[in-house]
């Protein structure tokens, strides 16, 4: 197999590059919520509930399985990397259930046992940037463009 053959073999459309950087960034933020420091009142983490006091950077509310959702949907978003198909329905597909996260944060009493996850208002804003910026990059790194075509 020629050099040039395994180069083009490898690379990546935009929207596998936006699905492997998003995957690779819900696995940084899922290893970073495991490291006291980065994570602030890090001897307070609970598995799943809501008076978890841990906060990734001190400001995003973290558990045990708040950490772990991180890390299997960064797997997912790096291995559904590797087709334009699987790339966009990870983006679209994770986007949408981001903004249900975002929905269930506002409607939930956060100092319930609903709160398993558990979420904090700076988590729910970011879930909300979150889910549209993954539907955008979705949509728009897949959209078909006319070049040239007469009307």
């Amino acid at each position: 197999m020629s050099a040039q053959h395994r180069t083009a073999s490898v690379a990546r459309t935009p929207v596998q590059q936006a699905a492997l950087l998003v995957g690779a960034v819900f696995l940084l933020v899922g290893v970073l919520g495991f490291i006291p420091g980065i994570t602030t009142d890090y001897d307070t983490m609970k598995f799943a509930e809501h008076d978890s006091e841990a906060k990734l950077f001190g400001l995003f509310q973290v558990s045990v399985l708040h950490n772990l959702v991180h890390l299997l949907f960064g797997v997912a978003g790096v291995a559904m990397s590797r087709a334009v198909s699987t790339a966009r329905t990870f983006l679209v597909g994770g986007g949408v259930v981001y903004l249900a996260l975002w929905l269930y944060g506002l409607l939930i009493d956060h100092d319930s046992a609903a709160n398993f996850v558990p979420l904090n208002t700076a988590d729910n804003w970011l879930h909300f940037v979150l889910g549209l910026a993954m539907i955008a990059l979705g949509v728009l790194l897949t959209r078909r463009t006319r070049t040239g075509a007469a009307r």
